[in-house]
């Protein structure tokens, strides 16, 4: 239901697009407030558990968005997925990277998190179409219940993982070895302002994307046939974009880099408004090459004690940004819908 989710709310549900922005907004803000304490949880308890409980909190949030009605229900199962995001957020990059580092894989961790983002992604889009084939046949009910279902079978994958060991005396990062006094007290007191610089750039560009794909899928009267299509491109260019962060080097550079020209892309939608779709394409595309740069970079700088906190505070700052953008987006489609 990846993308069909707004034309159920918008169309199905009769509420209005703005409205819509503001519950997804809502959610931001939940995500946003939630994620360093399930990040603390995360790591205090067990990244695994942290995954297990997301997934779990996912499912309810599925059929919640089937089952709610009114602006309550529909608040309620954006709340239930925001619980869900935030438990996961973090947790999957710090137990990818504890795994990579017990099985002495370090240095493949960067290439392993784009490769499995860009397939995550390209199998998203294969349900994405799948989707709206789906709702256009049998209808969003059944689109809905597959959703769930789906969602399920994430749950059970959660439980099938393993808890890496906890980390040797001496961490590894990159090719250097870290002292654990040193890496705690970079932990705790260098750590939020390295973080600065890596995440306040790429929150730019996750916002950039999020505001235009939002307009995209709201405004120019489409179905659920076009508005999957559309989807699934942006999809497709995300997971194109993790490809080729597979190939590039991780660093706060590279970020910085990579918001500049997003920045630029999105200008260029504003002096030439026909470009509108293919700059939604751009940005979706360097989201892509952005998340797994910043997300090497992140695991790399932060100690073992803290790994889901410090993912967790860069997926914190895009959901603020991101909150922002989408009410401004849902502010600027009103008019553009009467118009």
């Amino acid at each position: 239901m990846q993308g069909l989710y707004l034309l159920w709310w918008v169309q199905e549900k009769h509420v209005p697009a703005a409205v819509v922005a503001a519950l997804l907004a809502t959610g931001d803000l939940a995500i946003a407030a939630l994620e360093i304490p399930t990040g603390w949880l995360a790591d205090r308890y067990g990244h695994r558990v942290s995954l297990i409980i997301g997934s779990l909190a996912q499912v309810g949030g599925m059929v919640m968005c089937w089952l709610g009605d009114g602006i309550p229900g529909l608040l309620s199962a954006i709340l239930l997925v925001a619980v869900g995001d935030a438990f996961r957020s973090g947790a999957d990059q710090a137990l990818l990277y504890r795994s990579c580092v017990a099985l002495d894989r370090e240095s493949e961790f960067q290439r392993i998190e784009a490769r499995a983002r860009s397939i995550q992604l390209a199998a998203l889009v294969l349900m994405v179409l799948a989707g709206g084939a789906i709702v256009t046949r049998w209808g969003f009910a059944i689109g809905w219940l597959t959703e769930a279902a789906v969602c399920a079978i994430g749950l059970a994958i959660a439980c099938a993982m393993v808890e890496p060991p906890h980390a040797l005396p001496q961490e590894i990062a990159g090719d250097v070895a870290i002292d654990p006094s040193l890496a705690a007290a970079r932990s705790r007191v260098a750590l939020p302002r390295a973080l600065f610089g890596i995440v306040v750039p790429g929150a730019l560009v996750a916002g950039l994307s999020s505001a235009t794909s939002f307009v995209a899928q709201t405004t120019g009267g489409r179905g659920p046939a076009s508005v999957s299509l559309l989807v699934a491109l942006i999809t497709l260019a995300e997971a194109v974009g993790a490809l080729i962060a597979s190939r590039l080097t991780a660093s706060g550079r590279s970020v910085i880099t990579i918001a500049a020209a997003s920045a630029l892309v999105a200008a260029s939608a504003i002096a030439l408004p026909s470009a509108f779709l293919p700059v939604v394409v751009a940005l979706s595309l360097l989201v892509g090459v952005m998340h797994p740069l910043r997300a090497a970079a992140i695991q790399r700088m932060a100690g073992d004690d803290v790994r889901a906190r410090a993912a967790s505070i860069a997926s914190a700052c895009d959901r603020i940004l991101v909150t922002v953008t989408l009410v401004l987006a849902g502010w600027w489609t009103g008019p553009q819908r009467k118009s």
